[in-house]
């Protein structure tokens, strides 16, 4: 306990009241009316008063309650121990039982004469909880018994009468002087370090001072920061800077040698150099009120945050929209990203109705001391009823940020996908690597079983393929055709089949040549959607540059066949055998082999976070020895648009890549937008989700996903660049000019007529594509991909002449003379 004395006041309006409370608890015979400030107040009740009464007066904020033992006895293990303490004289210490003694925060022990032996003994057995000690007599004790109780950790109780703010005589002792007669300075000048806070900032601390017996005598009477400058005397905090202090409270720590003050702090600030605090500037909350408080009367006309000052209507609506947000979050990344996009909001509310984080601290406490409890449900119009069939489909709503005024540490966040838990995934992925290592063809089959509900009587279908039998619709097979053909073009013109050859030095020929990568393993995913689409952009380029051998590898459906499209597609590109397995098992099989699964030396192809996780789990792994294209996970897109965007194609571009699968994040930049504009697309958002088949993925993704506003175009390239996206669509005025300007993104679709679809599936350009952020170093699959390219150098006799004493320097250098004597015995055999 912080305080040295408890005043016993007579009433409220003792002109001890505001001193007294600034140095610990008020005791009282009654409660007070009302609670208006921070003042903590026991009540002394002395009479059978009953449990309602007391229950009513701690839910009213009265800190604890003081009750005779016969009525302890009653209420222990009803009212909370920590706000209870039970009245003892001499004569009833032995009385208590166990159960009091746990049922009880402490105690206040009533006695004519101070024993203090007996007082030791009731501390010990209380096991060092709060005990005060009240004298019966009418005379003043003095400073010498406040510190003999306060060395035995008791507290003294003396009544208002016996205390006063003049100097103290016989019959009356001076507060401040009571307050701090226990005090022990360990200083050669005698002063106490101590500490000063904030109590409008969840008591940061703001700065380091010294304090002496007449400040703080001072600071407990005036109700202002006073200290004691080692070098001037009394200081007078702000006296001529107006940077000044009220007193909240004056704490002791439990060596008694130093204090704590926790202020209300004006002016500037408490640091001479006119900031908040001397140990730097103010975070979190904090930092936010008061960023918030100065732009309530200075925030630029046409600034996100003025227009929420200004709109109650759209600040109502973003708490709720942010609270609706934080409902639906369910990790712990994503529950604190909302939790802060909530709190911006709410407290924005607050600031502009002068409701400070002080004044929620003082509400939340008084919620706090309440002791009786509602039922606590929620009320009618937000309970969700149970549905008896599927639930509606909920509304699909992205999360709006505003990119100007977002703090640094939140644009950083923006930068990030829906949580990709590869630890997690990585640690699920190896028990299956390792089973498909350890027995082969028989873990694909009772893996298929188990993960993809297939009875599978082989693993592998061996080319050729029965094509005339596939039950292909004809519309669906010629589309599948022209975008073979579209894809085969495009990606035959990648081929560059001449040598590059370089003369570096006379007689010195460098040269470089392309090889195929003899066996590759192309995954392509099943699972909630059937993509022929991913096998031709996979299947063409490996034909294309000559691959020996094209191993497929998609997951069976439950009859344990494979969709016939992509057994189509297997076909045109040339594969040599397709297995029947997806997720991490295919991968394993690729990478490992088996009994009928040839082993591959690279591994392509998009996937979710386990197929992800096992690729990158096998390509470090040397007993594998096979390399990936990149570590693609969920599909996302990117659009940047400005006001010539049509809110119709806007929406569709960005629900194509929503339905891929619930991790799929879309986000649109919108480039100086009205509220009317966005709310535009934000309906054509709803609209259309709502008619799409795969509306609940598509739910899923969309509440993932982010719209983030900016003011300019230079802006929207800069997110669009850190972000680094999958696919990126420029909804834009000279759409192609900009195209400038891009310097991270898998593949960019140029202007309205350009929707992602096309790059999807037959336009040309490969679809398989760096995800994650993965663009800032990665291609997407092309031509090269399933290349390698071999170095060569041809050097003649003169050119070994001129070119042998350089090497034999820097082998010489290096300490490698084995090197060097491989030249050496050249250049003197010539």
């Amino acid at each position: 306990m912080s305080a040295i004395i408890v005043p016993l006041l007579a009433d409220l309006n003792d002109p001890l009241h505001d001193p007294a409370s600034r140095i610990g608890p008020i005791l009282l015979s009654q409660p007070p009316t009302t609670l208006t400030n921070a003042t903590r107040y026991y009540v002394l009740s002395e009479t059978m008063t009953g449990l309602p009464t007391l229950s009513s007066w701690l839910d009213n904020g009265i800190e604890k309650v003081i009750v005779p033992l016969s009525l302890a006895k009653e209420v222990i293990g009803i009212l909370p121990a920590e706000r209870l303490l039970v009245i003892l004289d001499a004569n009833s210490v032995s009385a208590v039982s166990d159960k009091i003694r746990s049922g009880v925060s402490g105690v206040l022990l009533k006695t004519a004469t101070v024993d203090l032996e007996l007082i030791s003994s009731v501390v010990r057995f209380f096991d060092n909880r709060e005990i005060l000690v009240s004298l019966t007599c009418n005379k003043p004790p003095t400073t010498g018994l406040i510190n003999d109780l306060r060395r035995r950790n008791a507290i003294l109780v003396v009544p208002s009468a016996q205390l006063t703010l003049a100097a103290s005589s016989p019959e009356q002792l001076n507060l401040a002087e009571a307050f701090t007669a226990p005090l022990v300075s360990d200083r050669p000048d005698g002063l106490f370090p101590t500490v000063v806070s904030s109590a409008t900032q969840c008591d940061r601390t703001l700065g380091l001072v010294y304090s002496s017996k007449e400040s703080i005598a001072e600071s407990i009477i005036s109700g202002k920061g006073v200290y004691q400058s080692r070098k001037h005397g009394l200081w007078h905090k702000g006296e001529t800077s107006g940077s000044t202090q009220d007193v909240v409270k004056i704490s002791v720590d439990c060596d008694t040698d130093s204090l704590q003050f926790s202020v209300v702090q004006h002016g500037s600030g408490f640091c001479h150099l006119g900031s908040a605090s001397c140990f730097g500037s103010l975070a979190g909350l904090a930092a936010l009120e008061q960023t918030l408080r100065l732009r309530l009367g200075s925030a630029p006309e046409g600034s996100y945050t003025k227009r929420l000052f200004e709109n109650s209507d759209l600040l109502h609506s973003k708490v709720m929209e942010e609270a609706d947000e934080f409902c639906r979050a369910d990790n712990k990344g994503d529950i604190a990203f909302e939790a802060a996009d909530l709190l911006y909001f709410v407290l924005t509310k607050c600031v502009a109705n002068d409701v400070s984080l002080a004044d929620i601290e003082r509400s939340l406490d008084i919620k706090a001391k309440k002791v009786t409890r509602r039922p606590g449900n929620a009320k009618p119009q937000w309970i969700k009823p149970v549905p008896i069939q599927k639930s509606p489909i909920a509304d699909f709503r992205m999360r709006s940020v505003d990119y100007e005024s977002a703090p640094a540490e939140e644009k950083a966040r923006l930068l990030k996908r829906p949580v990709l838990k590869f630890d997690e995934m990585m640690a699920k992925v190896r028990p299956i690597i390792d089973e498909v290592r350890r027995r082969g063809d028989k873990a694909l089959i009772d893996l298929a079983a188990t993960l993809d509900r297939a009875q599978l009587s082989e693993t592998v279908i061996r080319s050729p393929f029965d094509i005339d039998s596939l039950p292909i619709d004809k519309n669906v097979k010629d589309a599948i055709d022209q975008a073979y053909a579209n894809i085969k073009q495009f990606h035959a013109a990648q081929i560059t089949n001449e040598t590059l050859i370089v003369e570096t030095m006379p007689g010195v020929v460098c040269s470089r040549f392309a090889r195929p990568i003899a066996r590759v393993g192309l995954y392509v995913p099943g699972g909630t959607a059937v993509l022929p689409s991913t096998a031709l952009m996979l299947g063409v380029p490996a034909q294309v540059a000559g691959c020996q051998q094209i191993l497929l590898a998609s997951p069976p459906r439950p009859d344990g066949t494979i969709s016939p499209e992509v057994m189509y597609v297997a076909h045109l590109v040339g594969a040599s055998a397709v297995l029947k397995a997806g997720g991490a098992q295919a991968i394993a099989a690729l990478a490992y082999g088996t009994e009928s699964v040839p082993k591959v030396d690279k591994i392509f192809g998009p996937g979710n976070q386990w197929v992800t996780a096992a690729k990158m789990l096998v390509q470090n792994d040397t007993d594998a020895l096979v390399s990936i294209d990149m570590p693609a996970g969920p599909s996302e897109v990117l659009v940047i648009a400005d006001d010539t965007a049509r809110p119709t194609f806007v929406a569709a571009d960005l629900l194509s890549q929503a339905e891929h699968g619930v991790d799929s994040q879309v986000v649109l930049v919108a480039v100086n937008f009205s509220h009317n504009q966005l709310q535009q697309i934000e309906d054509e958002i709803e609209k259309q989700a709502r008619a799409l088949p795969r509306a609940e993925i598509v739910r899923e993704s969309i509440g993932k996903s982010l719209i983030i506003q900016v003011s300019t175009i230079e802006e929207a390239f800069e997110f669009s660049n850190s972000y680094a996206p999958e696919h990126l669509i420029l909804h834009l005025k000279d759409a192609k000019r900009r195209v400038d300007l891009v310097q991270n993104a898998g593949s960019v679709f140029v202007g309205p007529y350009s929707p992602e679809s096309c790059g999807d599936y037959a336009s040309g350009t490969n679809h398989t594509l760096p995800t994650n952020g993965y663009a800032r170093q990665y291609s997407g699959v092309n031509t090269l991909s399933f290349q390698k390219h071999i170095t060569s150098q041809e050097i003649s006799k003169e050119g070994l002449d001129k070119l042998g004493p350089v090497v034999i320097r820097l082998a010489e250098c290096e300490g490698l003379e084995a090197h060097a004597n491989a030249v050496r015995v050249r250049l003197k055999a010539t």
